[in-house]
């Protein structure tokens, strides 16, 4: 089996999902909760994984929020999609 689908491989994918899960963290550009990720990936998973497998994938913007630093100024915290997040999660 190739490293790609090894990646991708359900089993861990199922351990990408708990991770991102336990992160919690907010919605992207898209919206989509991490409520509504599993939901997602029941009818939409195939499609992606075809995607990635085939190198047609392409991540959706990063929703860009400033949030204040302790000193007083602020930084620019990216947040991915849910779905970017957890290919990300496959991928480490």
């Amino acid at each position: 089996m190739n490293l790609t689908k090894q990646v991708f491989s359900k089993e861990n994918m199922h351990v990408a999902y708990k991770a991102v899960w336990r992160n919690h963290g907010s919605a992207g550009v898209d919206g989509m909760g991490l409520d509504k990720l599993l939901f997602h990936l029941t009818r939409h998973w195939d499609d992606t994984k075809t995607q990635l497998l085939e190198g047609n994938y392409y991540p959706q913007a990063v929703k860009g929020v400033s949030i204040k630093k302790d000193s007083g100024g602020e930084r620019l915290l990216g947040i991915p999609t849910v779905v970017d997040r957890l290919i990300q999660q496959a991928i480490h």
